[in-house]
């Protein structure tokens, strides 16, 4: 290697005249650790679950154009609900069942709650849209999701999403 010539130098040092060294230095984020093994029976039980959540009477699928839908499970405080309604935890994965027929919905929920539980995710995000377009059968797959979610052992809460973020037609989904 070279050794920079005088004027080099000089150039260099008129060049960053006017900074300062940084106070502190960068935070480096700790490496996440492997998430432990989880017994294959409890993954099967999950899996059963979801299977059985599938299954849905219509006396289960009573929700309303426009509604709000807003669901948690005991113990879940009110802060945590004020939280997720605000969006304020941030949403590690994304469902959009718009344009799917509900069977297909179901199966893709299914799919989607099966990976984000085994990736531990916190939080995430459904799309289900609005359900203008089903007619006089109100939001179907609205209404499925709704039923799905909350036989769902880990799903801790969900809501409404914020305007911003989809309003009646997505909610956040609060995973243990």
């Amino acid at each position: 290697m070279r050794k920079p010539s005088d004027e080099d130098i000089r150039t260099f040092r008129d060049a960053v005249k006017g900074a300062r060294p940084l106070k502190a230095a960068p935070k480096i984020r700790p490496h996440r650790p492997k998430p432990r093994p989880r017994a294959h029976f409890r993954r099967l039980g999950e899996a059963e679950v979801l299977e059985d959540s599938l299954h849905l009477s219509p006396a289960d699928l009573e929700v309303e154009f426009g509604e709000e839908l807003t669901y948690r499970r005991v113990g879940i405080q009110d802060a945590v609900m004020r939280r997720l309604r605000r969006g304020h935890y941030r949403v590690e994965s994304e469902l959009d069942l718009h344009g799917l027929t509900v069977p297909e919905a179901k199966q893709a929920l299914r799919d989607f709650l099966s990976r984000v539980i085994a990736r531990q995710s916190r939080c995430v995000r459904i799309i289900h849209g609005k359900g203008l377009g089903s007619g006089p059968r109100g939001p179907v797959l609205k209404k499925a999701v709704n039923v799905i979610l909350r036989r769902t052992d880990s799903v801790m809460a969900f809501c409404t999403a914020r305007a911003v973020d989809g309003g009646t037609g997505a909610i956040y989904v609060l995973l243990q």
